[in-house]
């Protein structure tokens, strides 16, 4: 944990601010062990392995089950790939790396800490990497020469932040939350005015086909299963996925004629086609990501729209990614604009 994050931190029961009030162990500018003292409740967190442990009193069993599914996946995924760039553009477009350049930046669920990386390489002035479970030790293995990066174990329902970031971001995480409207909620609470918000998560059109057959299999059997057999499941699963993204869907759309009319025509072709480009091995990690975790909600587009009527935020946009996931922005409205929001109306979801 690096010394100037408590500036930025408050307690995830109260809202006080935090100090440190030990500090052990240190490597250069990094403390590695130490503990934090909230000067509201009086509560103390420890810092371990370099990561403030800012995790709120009575955490839902549930939550941390979800969380340990998580973990245990991305210590073991937890290499970094250049197609992650490109992959990360594609999940929060429009939003583009100059949006990052200077900014406080939140992502809401780091997991292996891939995208927080890439917030920094764009230019963030400060990163806070948030994740509920033990992820966030390969996050901070993947971030620990990277200055604007902060890793924080915490739960996205209650932020151990002030509301300091300029944009905020959750790819792929929402949706696995017990209430993902309670999530995207406590995201907006952390913006400043004129701040952004940008998410992505699994949509229910175009993947009723998972929701009637997979969730079954998920929700009573590869969920409960120990991860290691998992692990070991889902890599011919995952073989057999890229054999045909690789060998069927992305010739076909790169064919002309025949071949691209075949392709129209293929099951689920825009996602399949997309994950063409990724390594064996990502989507191995796909295949077992879908079917490792015990929540996942896969939502219609009424139900994100929805999210977006909080009265707080306008320049709403709205558009399918892949033909399976929606991806959502807007920016938090500033109070010298309330008099043209009033006269407008509440902006709602376009589409792109």
């Amino acid at each position: 944990m690096k010394p100037r994050l408590v500036e930025y931190l408050a307690c995830p029961d109260c809202a006080g601010d935090l100090s440190l009030v030990e500090a052990g162990e240190r490597q250069g500018d990094e403390i590695i062990s130490g503990a934090l003292s909230c000067a509201g409740c009086g509560r103390r967190f420890a810092v371990e392995r370099g990561v403030p442990r800012l995790l709120p009193a009575g955490l839902a069993s549930l939550d941390a089950e979800v969380a340990d599914s998580f973990g245990w996946e991305w210590n073991r995924f937890d290499e970094i790939r250049p197609e992650y760039r490109q992959q990360f553009l594609d999940w929060i477009a429009p939003v583009g790396p100059e949006e990052f350049a200077g900014r406080l930046v939140l992502e809401g669920g780091c997991g292996k800490g891939r995208h927080s990386r890439l917030a920094a390489e764009f230019g963030a002035k400060e990163v806070f990497a948030v994740d509920l479970g033990s992820a966030v030790e390969a996050a901070f293995r993947n971030t620990r020469g990277v200055e604007a990066v902060h890793v924080i174990q915490g739960d996205i329902a209650h932020l151990p932040l002030k509301r300091c970031a300029d944009l905020a971001f959750s790819v792929g995480v929402l949706h696995h939350m017990p209430d993902p409207a309670v999530g995207f909620r406590a995201l907006v609470d952390k913006l400043k005015e004129g701040g952004r918000i940008a998410v992505w998560v699994y949509g229910y059109e175009g993947n009723e086909w998972i929701v009637d057959l997979v969730d079954p299999v998920r929700n009573g059997l590869t969920s409960r299963m120990p991860r290691r057999a998992l692990y070991e499941l889902a890599r011919p699963l995952g073989w057999l996925v890229a054999a045909a993204a690789k060998a069927v869907y992305r010739p076909l759309a790169d064919g002309g004629g025949l071949g691209r009319a075949l392709h129209e025509r293929l099951f689920y072709r825009d996602y399949l086609t997309y994950v063409a480009q990724l390594p064996v091995r990502e989507i191995h990690s796909i295949v077992f990501d879908q079917l490792v975790t015990p929540v996942a909600h896969y939502l219609k587009r009424g139900e994100v729209e929805a999210w977006f009527e909080d009265p707080r935020l306008g320049e709403v946009a709205l558009r399918r990614h892949n033909g399976n996931s929606w991806h959502a922005d807007a920016r938090v409205r500033v109070v010298a604009r309330e008099a043209t929001r009033k006269a407008n109306g509440t902006t709602r979801p376009r589409s792109a």
